[in-house]
């Protein structure tokens, strides 16, 4: 559907609106095992459609061919939608045996009397895949491994309800933000959705109308392009029950409260322009918290990488970007590890930023810090912890660091204080600490994971893994409202449909293979595909996306192959 200004598209948006009520009537009918069924067609469909899918969404960012960025685009497009197709056909499949979507899955207590429910590895071939990493979703505290297998399932299995409609409001940044928050609206909740792109993604309508076909035959599923006029017509049109939003906490309250002088009255007052519902998904500063320890030299330039990566992955226009970079003032190697990092950016493929607005905020962002370093096109800045970079996620190439007194435990502790008193938003925290440090603090370290108040931690990850798995859950950390809304509220994806999940936890290993072996890591893992100067990145994302369409270990060696030539 090719809606792009309210004026005219309002009889073809309205349309959509009540096609999508009769499909919401019918997916209330529909029994389980035919829902299953749906989301392996679109599984199908999907599959069918990958290389268009990443090849129009590289085109759409000015990717040239043959750029090892195109990887990006195969791994968080195609790729990401493949793994929660399935995961909610297995959900579905589950239930309508008589079982949970939690069935099966290994759990353990964790700090603050927590339940952690372990969605990575969940087979032989993850095990291998992912060697190394391990992925856990936190239950509050008090909730018992019985409770979450018996409230897992959300309302997949309610037939006869309806759930209405809704309207997801889709990011511009990564191709598959919109299709997966779709499909949980459906599975969740048995609500259809009309899905208005972003801008930047207008090209790939015709993608979408293909890999969603399956929905959008049922009137499950209806896509639209459109201004934010057409936004804005939507989210207050009689037609829609619930809006879900990706993007900025501006737009989220524009949409809630307005702008300006109204926004101001209607805060006051307690009187929202939005008259339903509302979740969020809205990034933040995300910081990277770099545990002091003794490094070898190989340590320190891997882990530079890894951490510009966090920040030029998608030429910085991440939700989930790695922004504030914590270090401690009394580590005798932070001058070292900065060296590498800036070398790190020397060094990585240059890429021109390609969202709308980024070169302003680029400006404002050394315009507001002293001394601010412009390398290869990227900025590197030192924050003093109480600055712009504290509060303002930049959304383009600019990296932020500072220092905090302490090492070990001390250091952790009030790293963890200044991550949550101090920055911007609760998406994602990432945490960087050596196995001989991590282990000299035993039950502490734990302790401190518990005290960060973030929806995604990784610990000598990314939490943008997190983002790709289809078993983990994405959002903010609980307890934001539309008056203060942070980094939003409610979760996505979440693909065993846990009921309330706290946050996710990510661990991977703090060396790749083969330094990981030697140094006594039980990891195999290479260089992550995803890393910025991952050389075979462009091959080893399509190898991934093809084995996922068609799980075998004969396609999973490829994607090995691959991953250790980058």
């Amino acid at each position: 559907m090719s809606a792009t200004d309210v004026s005219t598209a309002r009889p073809e948006l309205d349309r959509a609106l009540r096609e999508l009520r009769d499909g919401a009537e019918h997916w209330a009918g529909l029994p389980v095992p035919g829902r299953a069924r749906v989301f392996r067609e679109v599984f199908d469909a999907v599959a069918g459609t990958a290389r268009e899918w990443a090849e129009t969404a590289a085109r759409a960012k000015g990717i040239p061919d043959g750029s090892a960025a195109a990887g990006e685009e195969w791994m968080s497009g195609p790729y990401a939608a493949l793994e929660s197709s399935a995961a909610y056909a297995r959900a579905y499949e589950a239930i309508a045996q008589g079982r949970s979507p939690a069935d099966g899955l290994p759990v353990r207590a964790a700090p603050g009397g927590r339940t952690a429910v372990r969605v990575l590895p969940r087979t032989a071939q993850e095990r291998v895949l992912f060697h190394g990493f391990r992925a856990e979703v936190w239950m509050p505290p008090g909730v018992s491994a019985e409770q979450v297998r018996r409230e897992a399932g959300l309302g997949a299995g309610t037939v006869g309800t309806s759930g209405g409609v809704g309207l997801v409001l889709g990011a511009g940044n990564v191709s598959s933000i919109a299709p997966l928050d779709a499909f949980y609206e459906l599975v969740a909740a048995g609500r259809t959705s009309l899905v208005k792109l972003n801008p930047t993604f207008a090209g790939l309508l015709g993608v979408y109308e293909k890999a969603l076909a399956p929905l959008i035959r049922i009137g499950a599923v209806r896509v639209v392009n459109g201004d934010s006029a057409v936004g804005a017509y939507l989210a207050r049109h009689d037609g829609v029950d619930k809006v879900h939003v990706t993007g900025s906490r501006t737009t989220h309250d524009a949409i809630v409260w307005g702008r300006g002088d109204e926004a101001d009255r209607r805060r006051t007052q307690g009187e929202p322009r939005l008259a339903v519902p509302i979740t969020s998904e809205l990034g933040g500063v995300s910081p990277v918290i770099v545990v002091p320890g003794r490094w070898s030299d190989a340590d320190l330039r891997f882990q530079a990488e890894h951490v510009a990566t966090m920040r030029l992955h998608n030429a910085g226009h991440n939700c989930i970007a790695g922004q504030m970079v914590v270090l401690s003032d009394d580590w005798p190697q932070r001058d070292a590890f900065l060296t590498q990092l800036r070398r790190a950016f020397e060094r990585l493929p240059a890429r021109d930023p390609w969202y709308p607005g980024s070169a302003r905020r680029v400006a404002e962002a050394v315009a507001a810090h002293a001394g601010a370093e412009t390398i290869n096109g990227r900025v590197l800045l030192e924050s003093t912890g109480d600055d712009p970079a504290c509060g303002t996620e930049y959304f383009a190439p600019v990296l932020a660091w500072t220092r905090l007194p302490g090492t070990g435990a001390g250091f952790l502790r009030a790293a963890v204080d200044f991550a949550n008193e101090r920055l911007e938003g609760t998406l994602g925290a990432n945490v960087v600490v050596d196995p001989a440090t991590r282990k000299s603090m035993g039950a502490t370290f734990d302790d401190a994971l518990a005290g960060l108040r973030y929806g995604t931690i990784a610990v000598n990850a990314w939490t943008a893994v997190g983002f790709l798995l289809a078993g983990a859950t994405w959002g903010a950390f609980p307890g934001h409202t539309t008056e203060d809304v942070g980094s939003g509220i409610g979760v996505v994806h979440n693909g065993h449909l846990l009921a309330g999940p706290e946050r996710t936890v990510v661990t991977g290993p703090f060396r790749d293979f083969p330094r990981s072996v030697a140094r006594g890591e039980l990891s195999l893992f290479p260089k992550p595909p995803w890393f910025a100067g991952a050389r075979t990145a462009a091959a080893t994302g399509e190898r991934l996306t093809r084995y996922a369409a068609a799980p075998s270990w004969g396609r999973l060696l490829p994607v090995l192959v691959s991953a250790f030539r980058g």
